[in-house]
């Protein structure tokens, strides 16, 4: 049968970098949250991709070490522009939330009173609805069975199990080991096809590149004096060793910068704060670390080389392997262990809606009834997740202001 070709081959660099700029600026709640809002946005509103096609892209970004939200947009972006898209799309998610952390290292005014915990309570509220919604649409495309019901039901009980990047890779692993077994005389003729304009030769040099850089930059730093290279080797590394992005990769940070004593624990914890706040990647954490790093490199020269770096490796490896995931989807044993994988991914989803989104966000009957109002908005009425970050994040205010009022 014939193959359908999921992406528009002839989409411009422009494009690309606005789409993604509006959600560097409005996706708030983490990675979990910015895969709802992908979601959103390229599967169901842009039409970019389908809704296999885009559970293959999560569920492969997950295995890799990295930011997983910021590397489906990396794929995303190149998929639709090319190399200058991909570019392009991190750029545009990234910068917002960095720009926000320099300029709090600099010494930025923090909000604070009732409007300012209203605004960020509200985004947190605004996350709850937008992971139901992703949970919602993807559960119904990817475990319209018992079977993958089942699968998804059990990643969900395995991530509850055991916390951290383990148990979100175990489930994968597990849900796609189980999809062999449960999903096999269930798989298509045919696959979605993704335009993945990246040849063999580059994704191999990708590979070579960074297995250079994590054993190379060690060794220059033992034989060099230099703190710029350092600083190099301590976030290239860090970016390299975390599965899943996001809170996981803190302690690693940890570690290298204030254990060093390069910043110290009231400016990391103080940092971290103000990276709770800010939309897009929590990896963008790094810019700031880089600017208030002691001794130089620091300010804003610091924040681009820990940027540039922390996120480095999680991108080489996505290239890396994006060459040759088309000819693995089109094997029959390859689509069931997707098959499997992608409700296990719906499973995490599921686990993470209560745990941390649910729980950090949800204290009431008021907050409640935002979560569901953005619910309803995205679900019933269609609308952009933009519009509802700024209905539901101004709800998040006058609660805050009646709840103040009312002591």
């Amino acid at each position: 049968m014939e193959q359908r070709t999921v992406t528009a081959t002839a989409g411009h660099v422009g494009e690309v970098f606005k789409a993604f700029l509006l959600l560097g600026l409005t996706s708030f709640g983490g990675p979990i949250a910015h895969l709802g809002y992908f979601r959103t946005e390229f599967v169901a509103r842009r039409k970019w991709l389908d809704e296999q096609a885009y559970a293959d892209l999560v569920a492969l970004c997950q295995f890799l070490p990295g930011p997983a939200s910021s590397q489906v947009g990396f794929a995303l972006g190149l998929m639709r522009g090319g190399p200058w898209g991909a570019a392009a799309a991190w750029l545009a998610f990234t910068l917002p939330s960095a720009l926000v952390l320099v300029l709090f290292a600099y010494g930025a005014a923090v909000m604070e009173g009732a409007v300012g915990r209203g605004v960020i309570h509200g985004l947190k509220i605004v996350a709850v609805a937008i992971v139901a919604h992703a949970v919602w649409g993807m559960a119904k495309n990817l475990c319209p069975d018992r079977q993958r019901a089942t699968i998804a039901l059990a990643a969900a009980l395995v991530v509850v199990l055991i916390n951290g990047s383990l148990g979100q890779v175990g489930a994968i692993l597990a849900g796609g080991l189980a999809g062999i077994w449960l999903c096999r005389g269930r798989v298509v003729a045919t696959a979605s096809h993704l335009s993945l304009p990246v040849s063999r030769t580059a994704g191999g040099a990708a590979l070579v590149l960074f297995v250079a850089l994590l054993a190379g930059l060690p060794l220059l730093t033992w034989i060099v004096t230099s703190q710029t290279l350092e600083v190099m080797d301590a976030f290239y590394r860090a970016g390299a060793m975390v599965f899943g992005g996001g809170h996981v990769v803190l302690p690693l940070l940890e570690a290298e910068v204030v254990q060093s004593g390069w910043v110290s624990s009231d400016a990391f914890l103080t940092g971290y704060g103000a990276a709770q706040a800010v939309p897009g990647p929590l990896f963008t954490f790094a810019a700031y670390l880089g600017s208030v790093l002691e001794p130089a490199p620091d300010g804003l020269v610091g924040a681009i080389i820990a940027l540039l770096a922390i996120f480095l490796p999680g991108m080489l490896l996505l290239v890396a392997i994006l060459p040759f995931w088309n000819t693995f989807r089109q094997l029959a044993a390859a689509q069931a262990v997707m098959r499997g994988a992608n409700a296990a991914v719906v499973g995490i989803l599921g686990a993470a809606l209560y745990q941390p989104v649910w729980t950090s966000a949800i204290f009431g009957p008021y907050d409640f009834a935002l979560a569901l109002t953005g619910f309803v908005l995205l679900s019933i009425w269609k609308m952009p997740a933009w519009a509802v970050v700024l209905i539901v994040g101004s709800g998040g205010v006058a609660v805050s202001l009646l709840t103040t009022s009312a002591f």
